[in-house]
């Protein structure tokens, strides 16, 4: 007759998931994807068999041996994964079905900033949680930031703002002006005062004509379209906050001088 022991007994019964990970680590210089392969299969609760490949042959013969481009490479349970990326589908393959999906979230959180942003300024100017130099100053930080985007790749944005801004298509320069127009009428309202009075116009002229050539192209002719007010190359659908950015723009071209010459 067998006996068990107490310690036997009381031993949890528990596999471990293990995986294997081939990643560059040289002398100068190591993976960023191979850092994030192995934090993510970490966080995937997965024990990580580590293997450091430390110079350009030991590389090289790996990539031969295994018949991939590129390291990193992550195996479990025996089944070549990938990199980075092909673990974050393996784990989530909803994934795939979200790339290359509009999203609002780009400008969503852009203006989340911006808000916290002007927040800060307005709080610290005028020891007031919430002012009017504030908003004033949420708006003038938002064209700022997403002038920034747009000249982060004028070509790319000049090229997707063809497809639907009205003096664009009849006059190719303004795809390159538009940028730089909103970051000149950013920063000088920002500074108020006279400057603010300066940029008005510009905010003015270049709100009106983005707020027709959107609801044109949205709500008239209904097209499905990408908005290149963060960039070209984005996936921020045409729509409601693209008409929301011009709408802001009038507003603050129509507010500046009414408060500065009327209200004085």
């Amino acid at each position: 007759m067998s006996s068990t022991t107490a310690d036997q007994v009381s031993a949890p019964q528990s596999a471990t998931k293990t995986a294997r990970l081939y990643r560059m680590v040289m002398p100068g210089h190591t993976c960023p994807h191979g850092l994030k392969s192995k934090w993510y299969l970490e966080r995937n609760g997965y024990t990580v068999e580590d293997h450091h490949l430390t110079t350009r042959e030991e590389i090289d013969a790996f990539k031969e041996k295994h018949g991939v481009k590129t390291t990193p490479q992550a195996f479990i349970e025996g089944e070549r994964i990938g990199g980075f990326e092909a673990l974050k589908h393996h784990f989530d393959s909803s994934l795939a079905a979200k790339q290359g999906k509009k999203s609002y979230a780009p400008v969503l959180v852009i203006f989340g900033v911006c808000a916290l942003m002007a927040w800060g300024a307005s709080f610290a100017a005028t020891g007031q949680l919430l002012s009017l130099r504030g908003i004033e100053w949420f708006a003038a930080f938002s064209m700022a930031v997403l002038a920034i985007q747009k000249l982060r790749d004028v070509e790319s944005f000049s090229t997707m703002f063809l497809n639907y801004d009205l003096l664009a298509k009849r006059w190719v320069p303004y795809g390159y002006i538009y940028p730089f127009a909103e970051g000149l009428a950013a920063v000088l309202m920002i500074a108020g005062g006279s400057l603010a009075l300066a940029g008005s116009p510009i905010a003015l002229v270049i709100g009106t004509i983005g707020a027709f050539s959107v609801f044109k192209a949205v709500y008239v002719e209904r097209r499905d379209l990408k908005c290149a007010c963060v960039g070209g190359n984005s996936n921020v659908p045409l729509g409601f906050l693209s008409l929301t950015e011009n709408l802001v723009m009038i507003t603050m071209g129509l507010w500046v001088p009414f408060k500065i010459l009327v209200l004085g």
